[in-house]
């Protein structure tokens, strides 16, 4: 026979054991779709750094990337976006509250060791419009990515020219190797 008092007990056990089970799933769903994202603009990335250097790389991320973002959340009826701290583009990279405070957090993270190509955080949380999976994977700076988002002096004048034509507020450079440059956020509403 089950107490009265060890019923309540069992029900939030069940309820919690099937939140972690969700939670996993939903997380290892969205880390797939963010590495695919993520290979996909690699590769595009590198494509237009052999066609034409840096300069080429601008349009990789000006309009191929949000191109990609925005088929990927009609296909899964997610918002897949790139954020950041220090935006490029702040109508499209502007963070709200729950990516401002991971963001945070993976540089703390970063601060004390943790290597950045692995860092994420998932999430279940409960805001105004419903409760929603959250999710966030760090985007390292690579080598590479200096010649657009590096300090003053490692930028070309042709890339800080076309930058400047292209994103008149940009806020995202002064990067090194290794920093958290953004990252590769979903939400997905429950």
């Amino acid at each position: 026979m089950i107490k009265k008092f060890a019923l309540p007990a069992l029900f939030t056990c069940v309820a919690t054991t099937a939140w972690a089970d969700d939670l996993g799933k939903y997380q290892e769903e969205s880390r797939a779709v963010v590495m695919s994202f993520m290979q996909q603009l690699g590769s595009a990335n590198q494509k237009a750094m052999s066609e034409g250097g840096p300069v080429s790389t601008i349009k990789v991320c000006k309009e191929i990337a949000p191109q990609a973002a925005s088929e990927v959340s009609r296909q899964h009826g997610w918002k897949l976006t790139r954020v950041s701290l220090k935006v490029r583009n702040p109508l499209l990279g502007t963070a709200d509250a729950w990516e401002q405070k991971t963001l945070q957090d993976f540089e703390a993270r970063v601060a004390k060791g943790e290597k950045p190509e692995a860092m994420e955080a998932a999430e279940i949380v409960h805001e105004p419009a419903g409760k929603s999976f959250r999710y966030m994977k760090a985007i390292a700076l690579q080598p590479g990515c200096v010649a657009c988002h590096g300090n003053s002096e490692q930028i070309p004048d042709n890339v800080k020219t076309r930058l400047s034509e292209e994103y008149p507020y940009d806020k995202a450079t002064g990067y090194s190797v290794g920093q958290i440059r953004g990252a590769v956020s979903i939400k997905r509403p429950l």
